[in-house]
């Protein structure tokens, strides 16, 4: 039990540290384009997402999937380019029902699985089999990932009912800030 609390503390704190802005900037903008009312695609969007980040972690601790961690520290934030790019395209459309989300966000996880891959690697002795590990730490990170969701949902109602904001200017500006955010970061690790 006290292996499942690790790594369900280290899944928390992979997506709720200060170190983890790729990934919330990535929550941010998956989500940017919905609303309080749409709780149920979020919720199976980022579900999504961290079942495509739990497949390529555990293919990767088990030496199935290897990339070179230069390319996948460059891959990360070219998706949330790519995810803030699609909200500037799409501002004009009903993205609520847009399926392919799901798929593109499961896509995405696959490459975010990757990055933390190098660490768990270490940290999962050969001999402790890698099944506590990882239910904890996707548990944790699906935790984390649903904590920041609600707080961008809470402050897109305040913003949308209090203060007016239209929702095509709010998908705009975080799309925007995001994408331009991702860029930099894209542009300082390519390989």
């Amino acid at each position: 039990m006290q292996d499942f609390i690790f790594y369900l503390k280290l899944g928390w704190e992979h997506i709720i540290s200060l170190d983890a802005l790729d990934h919330q900037l990535f929550v941010l903008v998956v989500i940017a384009a919905y609303t309080i009312k749409d709780w149920r695609k979020i919720l199976i969007l980022v579900t999504a997402f961290t079942i495509g980040h739990s497949i390529t972690l555990a293919l990767s601790i088990v030496n199935i999937i290897k990339l070179p961690s230069n390319w996948i520290e460059f891959l990360i934030p070219l998706t949330i380019v790519l995810t803030a790019l699609g909200n500037i395209v799409m501002k004009n459309k009903k993205q609520t029902q847009n399926k392919t989300n799901y798929y593109l966000v499961l896509f995405f996880g696959l490459i975010h699985g990757l990055g933390f891959a190098n660490t768990a690697r270490v940290m999962i002795a050969k001999s402790q089999s890698i099944a506590v590990p990882l239910l904890g730490f996707n548990i944790g990170l699906e935790l984390g990932q649903i904590v920041i969701v609600i707080l961008i949902l809470v402050l897109l109602f305040i913003l949308l009912n209090l203060f007016k904001i239209n929702k095509k200017d709010w998908i705009l500006f975080v799309s925007s800030g995001v994408f331009a955010l991702a860029l930099k970061m894209t542009l300082e690790r390519i390989p």
